[in-house]
């Protein structure tokens, strides 16, 4: 890993982007792969290739600041067109479900969001019907698809951020229904378990205990292999 972002901070030295904007794209990124697990070649694909789509020219001064982060889908749209506001526009939507944004470091200006469920068949006539509004696609996660426009199309320079706000200190944004849903969903389960692990005692010689041990065990080994499946991808 330390390797890929030596080789990206020199191919972004090379591009006259500036030590303290580096430092900062390179913390960011190297939070990102840690916090998802991802090797970041496979991520970003060659660091050579990766310098150029961060937006920065040989000699054209400083590049616009760079920021991964992700919310629940309660609380996306509404987060969205937060972070807009401040000046924050999504390039696009990672395989994890991280919203790649940036944002221009000298003339800031204001986005706005939006989110649709759409299939895959529907993709194409939702952008055509969107764009005459001025809405084009920014991100793809399962059946969502967002949107963003510049919002100077319709408020004007008034869309020009003059003091922007620094960037969020968080990556990670879930809502309170998340967290109810997922403690709903453990008692639920906890439930189930102690439920079936009752039934189990009364009619079977496997007792609860043991049964509740073997689901323990057995989700326990899911979420390892859905961690190394994710970490191939």
């Amino acid at each position: 890993m330390g390797d890929y972002f030596d080789d990206l901070a020199a191919l972004l030295r090379a591009r006259g982007v500036p030590q303290e904007r580096i430092t900062a794209t390179i913390d960011d990124f190297t939070a990102y792969v840690q916090e998802s697990g991802t090797d970041p070649e496979e991520e970003f694909g060659p660091a050579a290739g990766f310098a150029p789509q961060l937006g920065v020219e040989p000699g054209s001064g400083p590049t616009a600041g760079t920021w991964v982060w992700t919310a629940d889908i309660f609380a996306d749209e509404r987060r969205l067109n937060e972070f807009g506001e401040q000046g924050w526009e999504v390039e696009k939507v990672d395989k994890k479900g991280m919203f790649v944004s940036h944002r221009d470091p000298e003339r800031p200006q204001r986005w706005e969001y939006r989110r649709d469920v759409v299939t895959l068949k529907g993709r194409r006539a939702l952008v055509e019907r969107l764009a005459p509004d001025g809405w084009e696609p920014c991100g793809t996660w399962l059946y969502y698809e967002y949107f963003k426009r510049p919002k100077a199309a319709s408020v004007g320079p008034a869309a020009e951020i003059d003091s922007p706000p620094p960037a969020p200190g968080g990556r990670l944004f879930f809502s309170k229904r998340f967290y109810l849903l997922a403690v709903l969903l453990i008692v639920v389960c906890a439930l189930a378990v102690a439920g079936i692990g009752g039934m189990l005692s009364a009619t079977t010689a496997i007792k609860g205990g043991d049964f509740a041990i073997g689901v323990a065990v057995g989700m326990l080994a899911a979420l390892v292999a859905l961690w190394l499946a994710a970490r191939k991808r």
